[in-house]
């Protein structure tokens, strides 16, 4: 998967939730899985955001090009996506890690 996956800006969506409460979170990324796409919001205030949850939702757009979200039902989908998303959250921490380095020998190599 492409770093491009991961939403540099700070891009925000407005969820409400089933008790009608209302979430604002941050876009993570929108990645795809096989023939779909999903997406990863982070809670950006209230209990969610202090658990650090991170909610997934399958993404599509209408033929007006407006986001939709829909709940994934599926436990084995959920899981095929929760395990693509850990995948991509490991890779942007190896990039990180490896353009520090990289930054590190630059500095080096500069002395």
């Amino acid at each position: 998967m492409s770093e491009d996956n991961i939403i540099p800006e700070k891009d925000t969506v407005t969820l409400t939730l089933d008790d009608d409460t209302e979430v604002e979170c941050e876009i993570v990324s929108i990645f795809p899985v096989g023939e779909k796409e999903y997406i990863a919001l982070l809670p950006m205030n209230g209990e969610e955001a202090e658990d650090g949850e991170v909610f997934i939702y399958r993404y599509t757009e209408s033929a007006d090009g407006e986001p939709d979200l829909e709940n994934i039902e599926d436990d084995d989908e959920y899981e095929a996506v929760a395990d693509a998303f850990d995948e991509l959250l490991d890779s942007e921490e190896f990039d990180e890690i490896d353009d520090e380095e990289d930054d590190e020998e630059d500095e080096k190599d500069a002395e």
